[in-house]
């Protein structure tokens, strides 16, 4: 949902570039400026961090153990390009966004801030979760202690803050800026 509300955004900012150019409306300019900097603010806190995190997570443990993060029980009902649409296309499609346009970062304790409430949110929800259904959303969790559970969702918070962090050194490799 993260990158199709992103990708969505992209299309949007792109054809209202397109059809503001030449134009001398200060409200427009305004409102693209705006809409530049929702994108560029969703591409360093969620799309990018978020996007290799998924990826390397769900890939690591299902090479490590598939039953622990996609049960073979799920691919009678979700077909293998769903599943690779999902854990997979995301990494190639978010590294040509960052090659092809410059993402302008929030200030890194911002940008961290939003990220560590991002990924805290995200927990407390797929605790929810496991609360209201008794099931854990991920099989992993089922394996884990009380004690291991916290540690887990700690390490997990600090791999995405590192992915948030690869993202605005590899968007300033990328394009050549400093601060």
């Amino acid at each position: 949902v993260i990158q199709a509300v992103f990708f969505g955004i992209c299309v949007l900012t792109d054809l209202s570039s397109l059809l503001t150019k030449g134009n001398d409306s200060q409200e427009q300019e305004r409102q693209l400026k705006k809409l530049i900097s929702l994108r560029d603010w969703m591409m360093a806190v969620l799309a990018f961090p978020v996007g290799v995190f998924v990826v390397t997570m769900f890939w690591s443990i299902y090479i490590y153990d598939r039953e622990l993060v996609y049960p073979k029980l799920l691919d009678n009902f979700i077909p293998a390009w769903l599943n690779h649409g999902m854990h997979t296309t995301v990494l190639p499609f978010v590294l040509i966004e960052m090659r092809t346009t410059y993402h302008q970062y929030p200030s890194r304790s911002c940008g961290l801030a939003a990220v560590c409430t991002f990924a805290v949110g995200y927990i407390l929800w797929v605790c929810w979760i496991h609360h209201v259904t008794g099931v854990w959303v991920y099989p992993l969790l089922e394996h884990l202690s009380p004690g291991v559970k916290i540690i887990f969702f700690a390490a997990v918070t600090v791999i995405i803050n590192i992915f948030y962090l690869v993202g605005e050194v590899l968007n300033n490799y990328i394009w050549d800026t400093q601060k």
